[in-house]
């Protein structure tokens, strides 16, 4: 506000009394809309209670100091700070597509800035935990829904990894890869154990095999071998359910089924 006083003190003192540039009025109000929502508080010290309430648990109060952050002060690097703290609390939250689209939002405006890819990152893991449940560390297996959102982090990691390949978010990545694979290798094999039950024997053996072709070295190909053996053995193939037979015991020669074909 100082460039503001001495302005209209320059105008009385002068005995001027000049109409207000259309610019100055502008200023005005900006300064005035700031005023009102920081209620006089620094950028650092809006920051500041703003993360306060975020480690304190409230999420919601903290994500509104942020956004009110961002409205007073847009320029600041606080501003940009908020944006990325507001995207990791609503990955926090469980606000998966919250999370994504502020994610989103970022690397549209910044594609070059530090934090980006830390927001590829999440954006990554908030695209991964769609499908998970509390339970899939005891009894249930997130392979076992829709796998569209792990594909689609697949996709996201790929995307960190091929733009800042030097990071440590794209070494993070890499790691979160692996375990991709393994989940929609997974999911292609319940696929076609599901197939199998029908007796739709030719739709499990090209499940089969896309395994072996796509998810090699992944956990699932031993269970794909014995399932492919399995169903062409059904169809009277022979020759290729030996073959097959031939290959499960030369590369996984202790491997026991842990599937059942029983509903």
């Amino acid at each position: 506000m100082k460039f503001f006083i001495i302005f209209f003190s320059v105008l009385v003192f002068s005995g001027c009394s000049p109409e207000i540039p259309e610019s100055i009025k502008e200023l005005l109000k900006e300064e005035e809309k700031r005023e009102l929502i920081s209620k006089g508080l620094s950028p650092k010290a809006f920051f500041d209670e703003a993360m306060k309430q975020l480690n304190e648990g409230a999420r919601d109060e903290g994500i509104i100091l942020l956004k009110q952050l961002q409205a007073a002060y847009p320029s600041s690097k606080y501003s940009i700070q908020a944006k990325i703290e507001i995207i990791y609390s609503h990955y926090k939250s469980s606000k998966f597509e919250d999370a994504i689209e502020h994610s989103n939002d970022f690397i549209k405006l910044y594609p070059n800035h530090f934090s980006t890819p830390y927001a590829y990152y999440l954006r990554g893991l908030s695209a991964e935990s769609k499908s998970r449940s509390i339970l899939d560390d005891f009894i249930t297996d997130n392979a076992q829904r829709d796998v569209s959102s792990v594909i689609d982090a697949f996709n996201y990691y790929l995307a960190l990894i091929k733009k800042f390949p030097e990071t440590e978010y794209s070494e993070e990545a890499k790691k979160r890869l692996v375990i991709i694979r393994n989940i929609i290798a997974r999911h292609e094999l319940f696929v076609a154990i599901f197939y199998t039950k029908k007796q739709a024997h030719i739709a499990a053996i090209n499940r089969c095999n896309h395994i072996i072709e796509r998810y090699p070295n992944t956990p699932s190909i031993p269970a794909a071998l014995h399932l492919l053996n399995y169903n062409y053995k059904k169809i009277g193939a022979t020759d290729l359910a030996e073959d097959t037979k031939r290959v499960l015991l030369l590369n996984y020669p202790k491997y026991k089924p842990h599937y059942s074909l029983e509903d």
